[in-house]
């Protein structure tokens, strides 16, 4: 090669190509082109080439090694151990649910069976005894500034109502609207169904509010300036009112009896279906405890009322069957189905929603105390309201027109003549009264019990003061918390929600080292008091 180069360069220097650097470049240029000699390999080579090729295999993709490794992968779950243990208490709490729900609704039924019995025992009676005052008025003179005593005006004016309504309700044929109702088709009656439950919330929601306004118009002081349209129109709304609720609740238990008469159930099995349909509204849905305790209060309501209801229906087929007892063995089944499916629906809902949206079971233990508390508040000398009217705004359930309706349907399926009947007619009403005594006494003791357990003994002696409405003071501190407040702390929530009283000192220190939680708290606060909201506000855009 360099003989080449040399002869190469040598030829250029002699003045362009010739035939013999021609030939040179072409030798160099088959030289290059040669293959490298090869090198005979030894065992050493041989050795190293193996371990290159085994190496590469090993890396490249293996169906065994893959199996090998899912079947030997381990874990730890102490790793994220906080996570593990809040699902292992959701699952408990949703175990739970169950217990406590039925707890507070059981609690719940017997205060509506109260407010329920109270009017066919104890209201009669006051109203009789305020009607004998108002006659001995002219014998026994005055001796006060009132007539009557407030509460004895709104036990006349209950009395009124009743008997008014009860004397409108004999022009209504419950016959002929029980087979006008079942002409219909089983979508009609569906339809029908579903309207009416919308009917009756929106009634009761209204309805109490009339009632009210016509208690506080009939006893409020003479001396303040009127500022009311009197007490006879807002008399003949509430019997309006009671009246038109009273057939709404006829038509739906006619409804409902149509329903258990039909040969091949398919209108009760969609009325049940119903339930289940409320599930999809209400589970996927943001709440808090403010909201699922009107929830809580809300099916309470509704569960006290469909018993009337299908306590309404039995009366109704014994009668067209003569008091058969056969027949009532035939009615049972589907009375225990409609039962059942309500509570499954009622626990499925509430478990739900607990654990979408972290509650724990403990909340029922509060919203018992919540009722409870308005119980025994209610039996104390400073009470500014009756135990039914309470319930009627927590609940919703106002007994009055369910009342009606249920003595217009006895008084019509059961006969009474004679003076047995008569003798019948008052035991049974003593041992309505029995029942009722009974019921007060062991509610009344479950209720203090709960009251103690919640430390709420020193709100029970707290008075209104004059600068402050009668509701406002012993309400926020149900759902102010977790917990139910004590009482110091309900004090800091009186004075934000009322004008503070001219002898507490001033606190600015406290003002400046507010929240933003505290201030959205007090802001809440002094807009409308918790209590004071119906079953059917449900805290408005708090849900969503």
């Amino acid at each position: 090669e360099q003989w080449a180069a040399n002869a190469a360069a040598a030829g250029e220097q002699l003045g362009g190509s010739s035939p013999c650097s021609r030939v040179l470049r072409v030798e160099e240029s088959a030289v290059h082109s040669l293959p490298p000699p090869t090198i005979p390999a030894g065992p050493e080579t041989h050795t190293r080439d193996l371990r290159v090729t085994n190496s590469d295999d090993s890396d490249g993709p293996s169906l065994l090694r893959f199996m090998c490794a899912e079947l030997t992968r381990g874990y730890f779950l102490e790793h994220n151990e906080a996570k593990y243990t809040e699902r292992r208490e959701r699952v408990y709490t949703c175990m739970r649910i169950p217990r406590e729900l039925e707890r507070l609704m059981i609690f719940g039924f017997f205060l509506c069976l109260d407010a329920f019995l109270y009017v066919f025992t104890l209201l009669p009676l006051r109203t009789l005894l305020a009607f004998l005052r108002l006659l001995t008025i002219p014998c026994c003179g005055l001796g006060g500034s009132r007539f009557l005593q407030p509460a004895q005006v709104c036990d006349l004016l209950k009395g009124l109502i009743m008997v008014l309504c009860y004397s409108m309700m004999h022009y209504v044929d419950y016959a002929m609207m029980y087979h006008l109702i079942r002409g219909q088709s089983v979508i009609k009656l569906y339809i029908i169904y579903n309207m009416l439950e919308v009917a009756d919330r929106l009634f009761s929601s209204f309805g109490q509010d009339i009632l009210d306004a016509l208690y506080w118009t009939a006893t409020e002081p003479k001396s303040r300036k009127r500022a009311h349209i009197g007490v006879i129109p807002h008399f003949f709304m509430a019997v309006f009112y009671v009246f038109l609720h009273a057939i709404l609740i006829m038509v739906q238990a006619s409804t409902l009896n149509v329903a258990f008469n039909s040969h091949n159930k398919s209108l009760l099995t969609i009325m049940m279906s119903n339930n289940f349909v409320e599930i999809k509204g209400s589970v996927f849905k943001k709440f808090e405890k403010n909201n699922l305790f009107q929830m809580s209060n809300s099916d309470i309501k509704e569960r006290f009322t469909n018993s009337v209801l299908l306590l309404i229906v039995c009366l109704r087929n014994m009668e067209q069957f003569s008091w058969n007892s056969d027949h009532l063995w035939v009615l049972l089944p589907d009375v225990l189905i409609v039962i059942m499916s309500e509570v499954a629906v009622d626990i499925v809902k509430h478990a739900f929603i607990t654990k979408f949206n972290d509650i724990t079971a403990d909340v029922y233990s509060e919203y018992k105390a919540s009722l409870a508390f308005e119980l025994v508040s209610s039996r104390q000398q400073n009470a500014y309201t009756d135990y039914s009217d309470s319930v009627a705004r927590r609940m919703g359930f106002i007994p009055l027109p369910l009342a009606v309706l249920l003595i217009r349907v006895v008084m019509s399926s059961v006969k009474i003549q004679g003076a047995l009947s008569s003798v019948c007619l008052l035991l049974f009403y003593l041992g309505l009264i029995t029942m009722k005594v009974l019921n007060n006494i062991v509610i009344l003791g479950k209720s203090c019990r709960y009251v103690k357990e919640a430390n709420m003994e020193g709100k029970l002696f707290e008075r209104p003061t004059a600068q402050t409405s009668k509701q406002t003071p012993k309400k926020f501190w149900l759902f102010s918390s977790s917990d139910i407040l004590s009482v110091s702390q309900t004090h800091v929530i009186f004075f934000v929600t009322s004008d503070p009283p001219p002898d507490s000192p001033p606190k600015p220190e406290e003002s400046s080292s507010e929240t933003p939680q505290s201030t959205e708290l007090k802001h809440r606060a002094t807009k409308k008091d918790l209590l004071e909201i119906d079953r059917f506000t449900i805290c408005g855009n708090r849900i969503g």
